[in-house]
């Protein structure tokens, strides 16, 4: 039965060699990392990242423009690729000042002709997709963080099995020289 002695590593024993001391504050480094330096890394690419998305989101909306109008026809039978669940249809909407206006625009797949559906145009009189929303915005944020502190957290434990690896080869190698000076008088051979 083995007994298991709590902070070994950190007493003074003539059993404890350089690499147990090595290994055991590369732990507490790993763990303060793994604890503390993740999670903030996470919390500092989020905020970073909501930043972007909140600009990216301003720009949108400071360029993009809803307008309500008719469907009056169908273009595209097959919905767009970009659209996500969208068709392109003929619209026709009435500007005040410039009177009626018809283009193609994206609308729901579940659109018929003659209902009345929001589409956002751009500066230029382009189809756009709706700017970006504040949840789109939060989703991203959330997304960034998480992935910042879980790849935070990989490079911490792949560092750390670096140095266990490192730590092994030199505990076999003064293994290997101290069973090179013990086995000849171990086995009364002569090397």
């Amino acid at each position: 039965m083995r007994a298991r002695v709590r902070g070994w590593r950190w007493r003074r024993s003539p059993l404890r060699r350089r690499s147990d001391v090595v290994e055991a504050w590369t732990l507490l480094v790993v763990a303060v990392l793994v604890l503390v330096g993740a999670p903030l890394a996470g919390a500092a690419a989020a905020r970073w990242a909501h930043g972007e998305a909140r600009s990216v989101s301003m720009e949108q909306r400071a360029e993009r423009h809803r307008v309500r109008a008719e469907v009056v026809g169908k273009r595209d039978s097959l919905p767009s690729v970009q659209a996500g669940g969208q068709y392109r249809a003929t619209v026709r909407w009435t500007e005040p000042g410039e009177g009626t206006r018809t283009a193609t625009a994206r609308v729901p797949a579940d659109t018929r002709q003659g209902e009345a559906v929001d589409v956002w145009f751009d500066d230029q009189g382009r189809s756009v997709t709706p700017p970006v929303d504040e949840s789109a915005v939060w989703q991203h944020t959330l997304t960034i963080g998480t992935c910042a502190a879980g790849g935070a957290v990989l490079v911490v434990l792949f560092g750390h099995s670096l140095v266990r690896r490192v730590a092994l080869r030199r505990r076999m190698a003064e293994w290997d020289r101290a069973w090179a000076r013990a086995e000849p008088e171990w086995t009364h051979r002569r090397a």
